[in-house]
């Protein structure tokens, strides 16, 4: 084994794309690999041919880690590329808010071998609290109501959330990319996907998808809808039939809390990246949600896609056996389980369970077919 490896890395080659000011250099270089990233600083690009690049979609998986995450990374990373991208060698991009580290990221790119991959560094800037927080305030607030939340007193989170809601669509190493598959450390794909996800995204005019949906916890978001509202109202903007999805049908028109979870959503990326949204975020960064209370980047992307997509434009990706814990979808189609090779336990599918909200969503999609 050790002796495959030393012929892997003496006689691979690879083509290096680093930005050096305003120019771009590309060199092709015979490797001694682990001292070549050695040498190198962020943006990286690992860009490796594939046999099938020409027929892919223009998408790239995201995953927003930490050094520290490499373990959990990894065990993700051969769940995805065996049940998906071995396949299709579709690109990663990997982006930390420090820089990553050599081990870093010679052991991704020692373990992906099939697909161009992509390391980066989040702008400072957009990885920190804005100017118009009081923080001493935030502090106040968090030792008085966020005690017993999850993440309740946490800064990171809240920045991870932020930068999620409002930033990582236009990420230098993203942006020329049409799709994107977002990915979190220690999640597991339990099926097969013998589909290409992203074409079918593009032919059946697809803009979100998602894998589990459930409700907010009510007391980070306390005053996320009536900002949402106002926003809505403020510009004028009328709501799509898929408001159903999050809007309560009582005097009030309150918020039900349903939001499609985020960490494995797929998604068109144009719909962060037009005006309207980019609008809204900065409407509701404004406020100070992100910091005063404890916003989620899902709930964020949730309201505004249930507000300005129509049922069709969404999906709900039932045959993925994703698990991110302690939640897990598993089929419960018999047909689709034995097609997928499926290793999840059906009987712990949270999918259709009380705190779900995908059968609400399959309701109202169904109803506007």
């Amino acid at each position: 084994m050790l002796g495959l490896l030393h012929l892997f890395l003496v006689s691979l080659t690879i083509l290096v794309r680093r930005s050096v000011g305003t120019t771009e250099h590309q060199i092709i270089l015979p490797l001694d690999f682990k001292s070549y990233i050695e040498s190198q600083k962020l943006p990286l690009i690992l860009n490796r041919d594939s046999p099938t690049k020409d027929e892919l979609e223009n998408a790239t998986f995201v995953v927003l880690c930490r050094n520290e995450d490499l373990y959990d990374l990894l065990e993700t990373i051969q769940s995805i590329q065996d049940r998906f991208n071995s396949k299709y060698s579709y690109d990663w991009v990997f982006l930390n808010d420090v820089p990553f580290t050599s081990h870093f990221i010679y052991s991704v790119a020692n373990f992906i071998t099939n697909s161009t991959l992509k390391f980066g560094q989040i702008d400072p800037h957009e990885w920190d609290i804005p100017s118009w927080i009081n923080q001493t305030y935030m502090h106040q607030l968090w030792d008085e109501n966020y005690q017993d939340t999850p993440y309740g007193t946490s800064e990171s989170y809240r920045l991870m959330c932020r930068y999620f809601s409002g930033f990582l669509h236009n990420h230098p190493l993203i942006q020329p990319y049409q799709y994107y598959w977002r990915i979190e450390p220690g999640v597991k794909y339990y099926c097969d996907i013998d589909y290409d996800v992203f074409r079918h995204m593009r032919e059946n005019d697809l803009l979100y998808g998602f894998t589990i949906s459930m409700f907010e916890y009510r007391d980070t978001i306390p005053s996320l809808w009536s900002h949402f509202k106002q926003f809505m109202q403020n510009t004028n903007r009328e709501y799509g039939d898929l408001i159903r999805f999050v809007m309560n049908d009582d005097d009030e028109n309150s918020y039900n809390l349903c939001h499609f979870w985020s960490n494995s959503e797929i998604a068109n990326l144009d719909i962060f990246r037009g005006r309207v949204y980019k609008e809204y975020f900065e409407y509701l960064d404004q406020t100070g949600g992100f910091f005063y209370e404890r916003w989620g980047d899902a709930p964020v992307h949730s309201l505004f896609v249930s507000s300005f997509l129509e049922p069709e434009d969404v999906w709900w990706f039932g045959d993925m056996g994703y698990y991110h814990g302690p939640y897990l979808q598993c089929p419960q189609d018999s047909k689709i389980f034995e097609l997928g090779k499926c290793s999840c336990n059906p009987t712990k599918d949270f999918s259709f369970g009380y705190y779900s909200c995908t059968e609400h969503f399959l309701k109202i999609r169904n109803h506007f077919k």
